[in-house]
């Protein structure tokens, strides 16, 4: 028993000694910052945000904000991620591997790099490979969810496209184009006069500020609520389709480095710089093709091979003298074509599949290419003639499309998303 409680004794001496050395570091807990709906947001997801977001800002040249201004910015921008994310599972939108890799093989091969260098690159830019996977799928998934609920429902009139264009011809500025700043002081979805005046004053005294030389860039990635904030509301180059309505009276009388505000709309209040401006009014020439073509198309009956066989010896016998057209006529599977004694007429680029333009440009006036194979079966393509063509008109036009729809869904992506915040419960629990 002696024995016994002096081993004891001596352990218990030592022990405080003992947890002194092996205790382990102390590792903070991850704090929960915000519950948004049924997620949450953490203080480690905040402060890798933080930073991604600091080193793009510096990257751009641009200065920081102060850290408060940026925290809340970057909080609220993941609080709407949050919510389109989770609306996206609830649609079922799934960004799966594969989509994903061909993604980011394309952002690579854009950049002129291998897979391997393209790590080699976000490494040195400290960038994780897998976080920037996750992040392009985390857009993929915003986009593809976008485009469902807002994008899809955007319809384009006749009558728009007019007035647009008539509008840019009498003013010749068809061609110009516009690199503005913005600054969005937002007004809850119906909101009350009370928060309208509040939004109005905060906008008027920013607009005053900016006035007496405050920086824009870092003011709008301090202050705005739009979601080009965190790139200093830098909106790039638009046509004046491209512009808020609210901003094309205004903008076309503006001189470079000019501020104008605060401009009222349903969203809230507008400050906008005009950065630069450019005129490019040329005409717009094309190369354009008369070709006509024979179809075969594969079925259930008729193998694929059999079909590339029959096209072959379609194309044998016209070298041999038969006559095109009426072999179209007789043999084609493009029944309005054949029709025409395969005739397309004059095709303009962007018309035709890319790989029927790609076996077009390959041939000259009177040539007939070897059978090729679209979507659509074999195909044998003769070009008749070549010309280039003034297509203003029709450019004009299908960009005046494409500029309106543009415009307006960035519209009514915002004011979705001025909803979609307003419905959601979002429970701020930490403000450090």
């Amino acid at each position: 028993m002696r024995s016994f409680s002096f081993f004891s004794l001596f352990f218990l001496l030592l022990l405080p000694t003992a947890q002194l050395i092996a205790k382990p570091a102390v590792i903070p807990l991850d704090k929960i910052i915000a519950i948004v709906d049924d997620n949450i947001i953490t203080q480690v997801e905040l402060d890798e945000r933080i930073k991604l977001i600091s080193q793009q800002i510096k990257q751009r040249g641009s200065r920081l904000p102060s850290q408060d201004s940026l925290r809340k910015q970057v909080l609220e921008r993941l609080i709407l991620e949050k919510l389109q994310l989770d609306l996206a599972n609830r649609t079922g939108i799934r960004v799966n591997d594969e989509m994903l890799n061909r993604v980011v093989m394309n952002i690579a091969q854009e950049n002129r790099l291998s897979m391997e260098q393209f790590r080699k690159v976000l490494l040195k830019d400290g960038y994780e490979f897998s976080d920037f996977r996750e992040n392009i799928r985390r857009e993929i998934t915003i986009s593809r969810l976008r485009k469902i609920r807002v994008a899809n429902k955007v319809n384009v009139s006749d009558q728009e496209i007019n007035n647009y264009i008539n509008q840019s011809l009498a003013g010749k500025s068809t061609g110009d184009e516009y690199r503005l700043s913005h600054i969005l002081i937002a007004t809850p979805e119906a909101a009350i006069p009370e928060q309208i005046e509040e939004a109005k004053e905060k906008a008027q005294k920013i607009f005053e500020n900016l006035q007496k030389g405050a920086d824009f860039t870092q003011t709008a990635i301090a202050v705005s609520n739009d979601e080009l904030a965190l790139k200093g509301g830098d909106l790039g180059w638009r046509k004046t389709a491209q512009l808020p309505t609210i901003f094309n009276a205004v903008v076309s009388k503006m001189r470079k480095n000019e501020i104008k505000g605060p401009l009222h709309s349903a969203s809230g209040f507008h400050i906008i710089k005009l950065q630069d401006k450019r005129s490019n009014n040329k005409k717009h020439i094309v190369s354009q093709a008369m070709a006509r073509h024979i179809l075969i198309q594969p079925t259930q009956i008729l193998s694929r091979e059999d079909a590339r066989l029959r096209l072959e010896n379609i194309r044998q016998r016209i070298i041999n003298g038969s006559d095109f057209a009426n072999l179209a006529r007789a043999s084609s599977d493009d029944k309005a074509a054949a029709a025409e004694g395969g005739s397309l007429g004059w095709i303009s680029p962007g018309m035709m599949v890319p790989t029927f333009e790609e076996e077009m440009k390959k041939l000259k006036p009177g040539e007939i290419s070897q059978p090729f194979l679209t979507k659509f079966g074999w195909h044998i393509v003769q070009v008749l003639s070549r010309r280039k063509h003034d297509n203003t008109q029709q450019f004009q036009r299908s960009q005046a499309i494409k500029l309106i729809r543009k415009r307006k869904t960035e519209e009514a992506v915002q004011d979705w998303l001025r909803r979609l915040r307003a419905e959601a419960y979002v429970n701020y629990l930490s403000n450090k």
